[in-house]
């Protein structure tokens, strides 16, 4: 991925000194006043997905510098229900909305005692403020939605998730390369993708389209997804605390006339949904309004329209 976007070279000199096998203490801080962390990781199938886990600020911990401590937060709904377990591939993304700021962590379940899960990390690296959307979290107590409430799925997106995923300015992707050959790249990762509201294209009822922005060149998530195809999704309705999660295919749309129809995007995914699942009201925090990135200031100014969908 990196050679034919052109940056292997560059890629090359800067991932060894900021991808680590272990956290440094910024890092290490930093996880320990979360209240909320977001996963990935893969079911029985092996299909990824994307979830979260909350809890008040030090339930997230470190005891030492190659191990990430979670303790409970498990949300009604999780899609990894049943899957957290030793030897399970976790990828694990620290970000705090309103300062902008985020780390990622992969590695393996190495003990399960109880509702307390440790990791065993492999890669430890932070990721720059690009592209996230400000907005303070504050542990919610609402009216609460019973515990075995079902949780609904479907094989394509209804019309209360197009209108969830037409205002959409954050999700999550879930990616793994399962490659008994991939050494020290194989394993799970959970990664944040930002725009202006409406950056995610409907295509139809199961087909999405979003850009790839300039990033960090590490290409985790394409590079994922270019030996292993499958993605999770985790959309957050922030207004009422809905959680939607998708299970997809990916293509990555190098070039051709269809970038043109989103400002800034230096490649596309296409993700043909294979399923949904809709969790009302599982997420336990509110949010401030939001404050958009300042890579997206002008063309939410001048442009509140989404890209319509090819005929």
């Amino acid at each position: 991925m990196q050679q034919r976007a052109g940056v292997a070279d560059i890629a090359g000199s800067v991932g060894p000194r900021v991808i680590r096998s272990y956290m440094p203490e910024p890092h290490r801080e930093f996880f320990s006043r979360l209240p909320f962390m977001v996963f990935g990781g893969i079911d029985a199938q092996a299909q990824p997905w994307a979830t979260l886990r909350v809890g008040s600020p030090g339930f997230v911990s470190t005891p030492d510098p190659q191990s990430l401590r979670i303790d409970g937060g498990v949300l009604r709904g999780d899609p990894l229900a049943g899957q957290w377990r030793p030897g399970a591939m976790i990828g694990g993304l620290g970000i705090e909305p309103h300062t902008r700021r985020r780390n990622r962590i992969n590695g393996v379940i190495s003990a399960v005692e109880g509702e307390v899960i440790t990791l065993a990390v492999k890669q430890s690296f932070g990721n720059c403020a690009k592209y996230i959307q400000g907005r303070t979290p504050t542990r919610l107590v609402r009216a609460p939605v019973a515990d075995h409430a079902e949780i609904e799925r479907a094989t394509e997106l209804s019309e209360a998730d197009r209108a969830l995923l037409a205002r959409a300015d954050t999700f999550f992707i879930a990616s793994a390369n399962l490659s008994r050959d991939a050494a020290g790249a194989r394993g799970a990762d959970v990664s944040h993708r930002g725009g202006p509201p409406g950056f995610v294209r409907v295509d139809n009822a199961t087909t999405l389209t979003t850009p790839d922005f300039s990033g960090n060149r590490f290409f985790n998530t394409l590079g994922n997804l270019a030996q292993e195809p499958r993605a999770g999704l985790l959309f957050i309705d922030f207004d009422n605390g809905d959680m939607l999660y998708l299970a997809a295919r990916a293509e990555i749309i190098w070039d051709g006339p269809e970038l043109a129809a989103f400002p800034l995007a230096e490649r596309l995914l296409r993700l043909r949904i294979s399923e949904v699942r809709r969790a009302r009201q599982a997420l336990p925090l509110s949010w401030s309004a939001v404050s958009y990135a300042a890579q997206f200031a002008q063309l939410i100014e001048t442009s509140t329209d989404i890209p319509s969908a090819p005929p």
